[in-house]
């Protein structure tokens, strides 16, 4: 079925001397993967730069749901993303964010709000004119709610049960949970959005602290989430 839908580049690899293999996540499919030829000039209808991680993407392809890679017939810039690309921090950030939705996202369906959150993120990333030391967390902390693990509020404590995603007054039975210092984080994240984020003044030690507790949460609600091969570079990226 010859389909048009925006899309999200996540990740791509050389398969062979004239194949890239492209994941991508889409507004009308969900997840896809694509068998791409090479872009041998720049009259390709498929450019090489389209093909870079977090690219805002109008597709045309032949989807057909039982083959295990579809074909890209053609795709055109929805967005450019100057900034993402050229300033050093944001570059970092999009590259840790991309290979996070790599695995997050794995076998995604259709999900136009979800869809349109990491779209809208990716492209106010692109636009800030101030600091973005906080945007993984806050992108992290929102993301939960589209994937059906935001923290539930409704229950009232001090520690944080990362399992059930519930603030609780009694420790859980289980060693995965928050003590108050640190559950106060997760309080914290939840009050932050992108216009707001730059007001948290947090240090290198406790941004790091809270990102590891993210990913912490994150891999006991999606199976199979591996380490990040981008963290240590996130990591060293704020030193303030």
């Amino acid at each position: 079925m010859l389909a048009k839908t925006e899309a999200i580049v996540l990740h791509a690899l050389k398969y062979g001397e004239k194949q890239m293999i492209v994941d991508m996540f889409t507004r009308e499919h969900g997840r896809l993967s694509f068998i791409v030829p090479l872009p041998r000039s720049e009259r390709s209808k498929i450019k090489k730069q389209y093909l870079q991680p977090l690219t805002l993407l109008q597709i045309e392809a032949d989807v057909r749901p039982q083959q295990q890679l579809q074909k890209l017939r053609e795709a055109s810039l929805l967005t450019p993303l100057p900034s993402l690309l050229s300033d050093p921090k944001k570059l970092s950030i999009g590259l840790f964010v991309s290979e996070f939705l790599y695995h997050a996202l794995k076998g995604e369906q259709q999900n136009v709000p979800l869809f349109s959150y990491v779209c809208s993120s990716i492209a106010w990333l692109d636009g800030c004119q101030g600091s973005v030391a906080n945007f993984h967390l806050v992108f992290l902390m929102r993301l939960s709610r589209f994937l059906g693990f935001y923290p539930n509020l409704q229950e009232e404590g001090d520690c944080f049960d990362l399992r059930s995603a519930v603030f609780c007054t009694a420790t859980p039975v289980h060693r995965d949970f928050l003590m108050a210092q640190e559950a106060s984080h997760i309080r914290l994240l939840m009050r932050m959005d992108y216009p707001t984020m730059h007001l948290f003044r947090l240090s290198r030690a406790e941004r790091t602290r809270i990102l590891d507790i993210l990913l912490l949460y994150y891999r006991l609600h999606l199976p199979d989430f591996p380490e990040l091969r981008s963290l240590s570079v996130l990591h060293e990226l704020y030193s303030e």
